[in-house]
């Protein structure tokens, strides 16, 4: 896996940008540790999605291009599918839950895809997608159980460790663990003695269930505000990477969140989604004290307007 990280790198160099690295005084106290903050909600179409999407479809053939893509997301990487279709002149079609965020939904529209929707508690959005996709031969992309989507998020922590030399720890938002495989593989890979942690709400725990026990867990439709996070379970690709390559895994509670997507908004000016502030809630919450130079993957800042005043007026 590592060097097809490797190979999506170059795949994606002019494409994706190059996220900037942040850090803060305040949150270094907080935490206990020098900590460094990948900004992935400064990507293309504001999440780290845009690069496993990119890798994914920009490897089809002209023949597979020609006919459509097709994937089922919450909102980052239905964004990311749509824009890339764009991008390389063909058309997506994307499955999205009826309670998506209005935002992320406006904007996968705006990026010329077509939006079927479907309500989570009649039917899953895998059953909705495979049924169109054999009606108009459609190819899939898959928003994490696919080893081009994989080495795509992988890119990130690749970038990452060649921003920021030595670190301790790295910690990174786990919903059906595309990011967090990466993530880990690339690591590993590189620093074997670095500690790889994801992270996922307590609402939404099948992932870190699932790393305890050994055996697969899920979770249906989990009532957690981070809704990058409420998948039902890891993929059959994701859940032996996480197994192998990650070190642990830490839940937070709702309250953590909010107070998380709080901090980086009023102190380092930073729009950051619920998912994607996961870890630095696990710092805020002393998750990591002693652990030296932690780093922490800002996974996107897809946020709508009513989530934000609501967080940000309690």
């Amino acid at each position: 896996m590592f060097s097809r990280i490797l190979e999506a790198s170059k795949r994606l160099s002019g494409i994706a940008h190059i996220t900037p690295v942040m850090a803060s005084r305040t949150l270094d106290e907080t935490a206990g540790a020098e900590v460094f903050l990948k900004c992935e909600n400064f990507q293309r179409t504001g999440a780290f999605k845009f690069r496993g999407a990119y890798n994914a479809v920009s490897r089809l053939t002209a023949e597979r291009l020609s006919r459509g893509v097709i994937t089922y997301s919450s909102g980052n990487h239905a964004q990311a599918v749509a824009l890339v279709a764009r991008l390389l002149g063909t058309h997506a079609t994307i499955v999205m839950p009826n309670n998506a965020p209005a935002t992320k939904r406006a904007a996968t529209e705006g990026y010329g895809a077509t939006v079927v929707e479907h309500n989570p508690e009649e039917t899953t959005r895998e059953e909705v997608a495979k049924q169109i996709q054999l009606e108009h031969d459609l190819t899939l992309i898959k928003p994490y159980d696919n080893q081009d989507v994989i080495a795509g998020q992988g890119t990130a922590a690749l970038e990452f460790h060649d921003q920021i030399r030595d670190l301790d720890a790295i910690l990174a938002p786990c919903g059906g663990g595309g990011l967090l495989s990466g993530t880990a593989v690339a690591t590993k890979s590189l620093y074997p003695r670095c500690r790889v942690i994801g992270v996922e709400p307590e609402l939404a725990d099948d992932a870190t269930r699932s790393f305890k026990t050994g055996e697969l867990q899920t979770v249906y439709n989990p009532p957690t505000i981070a809704d990058g996070a409420r998948t039902p379970s890891l993929g059959e690709l994701t859940f032996p990477l996480v197994m192998k390559n990650v070190d642990d895994m830490w839940t937070v509670s709702e309250t953590a969140i909010v107070d998380a997507i709080k901090f980086l908004f009023y102190r380092m000016k930073l729009v950051v989604e619920p998912s994607g502030a996961l870890g630095v809630a696990a710092l805020m919450s002393g998750a990591t004290r002693d652990y030296g130079r932690v780093g922490v993957v800002l996974s996107g800042g897809n946020i709508d307007g009513p989530t934000i005043r609501q967080i940000l007026a309690d």
